[in-house]
Formats: structure tokens, sequence, C-alpha cells
């Protein structure tokens, strides 16, 4: 959830204090002991402060999300090269993987905890669909005969928390890297060759 363009300095405090709650709640305790009530009391607030900006905890988790990927949202808008839009979409895919991979290691307790709260509607969630479009509109520019669509859903199921947290265990965030861009970098030479 990004800030509103003039939102008050104390409504600033209370929204970085209320994720800066939540994420130390959910490192110390895990997914169930998220409550409205507990982040508020961790973060000093009222429940009222969490429960208005943020409705329940699946929105607290989307914003808590959102802000750790603020600055990969940030790199891939406006950013420099390999992430930005100066460079060509076969960069670009990998650089992104690249980065989301980096993210999602650093931060598999987040990943899962929204996973869960998000689970109905994990393909609605405003994340997922922002990542989805830009690597949708990625391969649409390198690789126009494949079925985009599927292939982004495809890209994006390599960051499944569990599947995350069990390649890390298992290797480190360099398995992690190294094989999501191996697997990508086979499906896009199985893919039809794209038109002139």
């Amino acid at each position: 959830m990004s800030q509103p363009v003039h939102e008050r300095a104390d409504a600033t405090r209370n929204r970085r204090a209320i994720l800066h709650a939540a994420e130390v709640l959910l490192a110390e305790h895990g997914f169930e002991y998220v409550s409205l009530d507990k982040v508020a009391a961790e973060a000093g607030v009222g429940k009222g402060t969490v429960f208005r900006r943020f409705g329940n905890r699946t929105g607290l988790l989307r914003a808590l999300l959102e802000e750790r990927a603020l600055l990969l949202s940030e790199a891939i808008a406006t950013g420099p090269p390999p992430l930005g839009p100066e460079s060509p979409a076969e960069v670009r895919l990998p650089a992104f993987l690249d980065a989301l991979a980096e993210l999602a290691a650093g931060n598999i307790v987040l990943l899962a905890a929204h996973e869960r709260a998000c689970a109905e509607d994990k393909y609605t969630d405003p994340t997922y669909l922002r990542w989805h479009a830009h690597i949708t509109d990625l391969l649409t520019r390198s690789h126009p005969d494949l079925d985009v669509d599927f292939a982004a859903h495809a890209l994006l199921g390599m960051f499944d928390a569990d599947l995350v947290r069990h390649i890390v265990d298992n290797g480190g965030p360099e398995r992690l890297t190294t094989s999501v861009r191996s697997l990508t970098t086979a499906l896009l030479r199985s893919a039809p060759a794209p038109k002139p």
C-alpha cells in the first residue's frame, strides 16, 4: 500500500509503527499469533487505528509485502538497467526474477503469512497482479508465441513460500536464484521462436 502524497506526520508514524509491529510479531511468533489487537498493542496505537488503515489481517499483510516490494516496483518502473525500462525484455526478465528471488529469500516468513492470508484470492492480490503483469509484458515482447499468461503464473509459482524456504534451507539464497534462472532459461529456450 503506497503512502498517500499528503499523509499527516502522525499517520505516517502510525503506519510505520503498525507495519513494524506486524513484522516483529510475525518473526517472533508466526502467522497465527498476528491479530489486529496484538499488532495495535505492539505498535502502541488503538485497534481502531489499525482497522481503519488496513481493514483486516489480510490488508495488513498485503501492505507489509507491498512495503518490502516497493524498491523493486520503483526499479522496474523508473530505475536504471537491467531492471529499468531502458533495458530490452530479454535482459529485464532474468534481472527481475533475480531480484524477486532475493526479495523472497529475505522475507520467507512474510511471504508465507501473506500466502495464508490471501489464499482464497491469491490471483487478485495487488502485488501478485503487478508482478504477473510485468512478467507478461516482458514475455509478450520477447516470446509473443508463448502462452504468456500461463508462463507468468508458472514463473511466479517458483516463489511459493514453502518451496522458497525448502530451497534456501537446503542450499541458501544462491541456490534459489540459480535454480530460478536455470528453469527460466530452459522455459524460454523451449518456447517457440519470436516472429521476425
